[in-house]
C-alpha cells in the first residue's frame, strides 16, 4: 500500500488564532482605562476589525461541519458544555467577587460567553450556508435585518449581524487565502488600510457610535430612523471586512513557538476574563485614570502577557482539562482500555510461552547421535 503524507497544519492559522485572541484579551483589558481621545481612539480602530476577522477565522476553520451525529455531539462537548461551565464559574465570580447582581443565566450569555453561544449556532447554519449560492448575500441581508427586531436571548442579535464574516469564511478556499496572503503589494496596501481606519476611528461618533461595533443593540436603541441604521450597519460591514482581510494578509505563514500557542486559543479566550474581571474589581482603574500615559502601554502590555501566559503549553495543558472536560475523561478512559487491552495481551503472550516451555520439558530434546 502506498504511504500517504500526513496532513501538515498551516501555522498561518494558529498564528492569526493566537494574535487574535490576544487582540481579544487587550480589547476587554482596555476597558478598565479612563476614557480619552487616545484611549476611545484606540478601541473603536481595534473594534472595526479584529472581532470580525476572528469570525472570519472561525469560518473557514468551521468548513467541514455537517449534521452527523458524531459532530453533533463533538459541538455539544467542545461548545455547548464549556459555555455551561464557564458561564456558571464567571457568573459566580462576578457575583461573590465583585458583588454584582446578574441576571438571565444562560439565557443571556455574560460577557465573553457570547462567542461560546455564536459558534453553537454558527456551526449548526454551516451546511445551509456553505453550499448556498448568494448565501453571502443572503447572510448580508439577515444582518441588515436583524436590527430591526432581535431579542438578547443568546445574543442572537450579535450572532446573526456578525453573520456574513462567518460565512464568508465558510465561502473562502485555501486559493483564495493564497491571494489575500501571497502577494508584497497586498500587504503595504493592507498597512495603509489599518492607517486609514486610524484616522477613521478618530471620527467613530461623529457617523455612528462604538455601541455599533457590538452588533448587539437594536436600532430603535441607537438611530431615529430606520433607514439611516441599515445604512451605518452596511458601512459598519464593510468596514469590518477590509480591515480584517487587511490584518489576516499581514499574518505570517511560519511555524514557531507563537504559532504553537495557537491551538490554546479557547484557554486564552475562556480564562482571561477572571483576570480582567478581577483587575476591575480593585484599584487598577483608579491607577489608571491617575495615570493616563502610563496605563495604556502598561495595560497592552500586561495584555499581551496574559494571553501569553495562558497559552503556554505547561499552563494550557493544564486549564484544557476544565475547557474540555469530557475529552479529558474519555481520553483517560480510552488509555485505560488500551493498557488494559495491553495487559492481557502481554499475559497471554506469557502464558503461551509458559506452556511452550512446558511441553519442550516435559518431551525433552532428541540427543544428538541417537535416534
Amino acid at each position: 500500500m502506498p504511504n500517504h503524507p500526513a496532513k501538515v497544519r498551516d501555522p498561518w492559522f494558529d498564528n492569526a488564532k493566537m494574535a487574535l485572541v490576544t487582540l481579544v484579551v487587550v480589547g476587554h483589558s482596555w476597558t478598565l482605562l479612563p476614557h480619552n481621545v487616545v484611549n476611545d481612539q484606540a478601541y473603536d480602530f481595534l473594534y472595526f476589525w479584529h472581532v470580525p476577522a476572528f469570525v472570519f477565522v472561525t469560518g473557514y476553520l468551521s468548513r467541514s461541519f455537517t449534521w452527523s451525529t458524531a459532530r453533533l455531539v463533538a459541538l455539544v462537548r467542545t461548545v455547548v458544555v464549556p459555555y455551561i461551565l464557564f458561564e456558571t464559574a464567571l457568573a459566580l465570580f462576578r457575583v461573590y467577587v465583585g458583588g454584582e447582581r446578574l441576571q438571565d443565566l444562560f439565557q443571556d450569555p455574560h460577557w465573553p460567553m457570547w462567542y461560546l453561544s455564536a459558534l453553537f449556532f454558527w456551526r449548526l447554519m454551516t451546511p445551509i450556508f456553505r453550499p448556498l449560492w448568494g448565501g453571502l448575500l443572503v447572510a448580508v441581508l439577515i444582518s441588515l435585518a436583524v436590527g430591526l427586531r432581535v431579542g438578547d436571548t443568546l445574543d442572537m442579535a450579535r450572532i446573526l449581524g456578525l453573520l456574513p464574516f462567518f460565512v464568508l469564511g465558510l465561502k473562502a478556499t485555501p486559493e483564495r487565502l493564497a491571494l489575500l496572503r501571497g502577494r508584497p503589494q497586498l500587504k503595504v496596501a493592507a498597512v495603509l488600510t489599518l492607517l486609514g481606519l486610524v484616522v477613521l476611528a478618530h471620527w467613530t461618533d461623529a457617523w455612528a457610535s462604538t455601541e455599533w461595533l457590538y452588533y448587539r443593540s437594536s436600532y430603535g436603541e441607537l438611530e431615529d430612523s430606520d433607514a439611516r441604521a441599515i445604512l451605518v450597519r452596511a458601512g459598519v460591514l464593510a468596514v469590518g471586512i477590509v480591515g480584517a482581510w487587511a490584518f489576516l494578509s499581514l499574518v505570517p505563514r511560519v511555524g514557531g513557538w507563537f504559532a504553537t500557542m495557537g491551538s490554546a486559543s479557547l484557554v486564552v479566550y475562556l480564562f482571561h476574563g477572571f483576570v480582567v474581571r478581577g483587575l476591575g474589581y480593585s484599584t487598577y482603574p483608579d491607577w489608571a485614570a491617575a495615570h493616563p500615559v502610563l496605563s495604556l502601554p502598561l495595560t497592552t502590555l500586561g495584555a499581551v502577557a496574559l494571553a501569553l501566559l495562558l497559552a503556554w503549553q505547561p499552563v494550557a495543558r493544564r486549564l484544557g482539562v476544565l475547557v474540555d472536560p469530557v475529552g479529558f475523561a474519555q481520553d483517560h478512559v480510552r488509555h485505560a482500555m488500551d493498557l488494559t487491552r495491553a495487559t492481557e495481551e502481554t499475559e497471554e503472550h506469557a502464558e503461551a510461552l509458559a506452556d511452550a516451555i512446558a511441553h519442550t520439558e516435559e518431551h525433552g530434546r532428541p540427543t544428538p547421535g541417537t535416534g
